[in-house]
């Protein structure tokens, strides 16, 4: 019986991936972390859009800031510059048709976070530019902060809304065996859903469930989030770099 992989992409993400892992004969449970949900009011997203061609530079927290924009965004202006934190987000616009040549990245994909993402820009030709950066509702100000102290004109265009699911009996039956699957591998793709799985767990009042649950191998892409696994206590954490072809090389070779 191969060991079952845990996939916790939220869920308009995670089929591609998991038909890969299938390919490889794993089988694969979906079990979103994150709900993702548009903002009951488009107009300011609209609108805000409706202008990019006025801005130098337009950064891009994650795939799911790229889908929500897109909605609303017919072409992309010539010659108008992006920037994304991960590999996932790099492919989402090149798919749309964003040039590579006009798309900034992390040089090391190991290492696909703000802070990394900020060291390949030149900051200071931000000075004076103006910069759209496309988040969640809430989200890290590191980049909005440093994109300001570089003397750019920051707006900060909120495009979607995440929240932990709620635990209905349904997913308190899937958590409950999940959580103790003998070998179960974990893809862990964002440190707010750790969070909210170890709450969820939390919740269930069984004492050892959160222990066991720690003992789980977590995959995941960046170094903030094993950052964090470490924090919360897991002690199995393979980081790979962003990308699917990581995580999927990382299943592939874990014993």
């Amino acid at each position: 019986m191969t060991r079952p992989v845990i996939l916790t992409r939220p869920l308009a993400q995670a089929e591609p991936l998991a038909s890969r892992i299938r390919a490889l004969g794993r089988a694969v449970e979906v079990l979103p972390l994150l709900d993702i949900s548009p903002l009951p009011d488009q107009a300011p997203l609209r609108e805000a859009l409706a202008g990019l061609a006025a801005y130098q530079l337009v950064a891009f927290v994650s795939p799911n800031a790229i889908e929500a924009a897109f909605a609303h965004i017919p072409a992309w202006p010539p010659g108008l510059r992006a920037a994304v934190v991960g590999e996932g987000s790099r492919q989402a616009l090149l798919a749309r048709g964003v040039p590579a040549g006009l798309i900034a990245s992390p040089a090391d994909p190991a290492h696909s976070d703000t802070e990394h993402l900020l060291q390949a820009l030149d900051l200071h030709a931000l000075r004076g530019a103006r910069v759209l950066l496309v988040r969640g509702e809430s989200g890290r100000e590191l980049m909005a902060d440093s994109f300001r102290a570089a003397g750019a004109d920051v707006t900060v265009l909120p495009a979607y809304r995440r929240a932990v699911p709620p635990l209905t009996p349904a997913l308190a039956a899937r958590l409950r065996a999940l959580a103790g699957a003998p070998g179960a591998e974990w893809i862990v793709t964002s440190s707010e859903a750790l969070r909210g799985l170890l709450g969820l767990l939390a919740q269930l009042n069984r004492p050892t469930i959160v222990a066991t649950m720690q003992h789980q191998h977590l995959i995941v892409p960046h170094a903030r989030i094993a950052e964090t696994a470490r924090e919360l206590g897991f002690r199995h954490v393979t980081l790979t770099g962003s990308g699917d072809e990581r995580m999927l090389a990382a299943l592939q070779s874990h014993p």
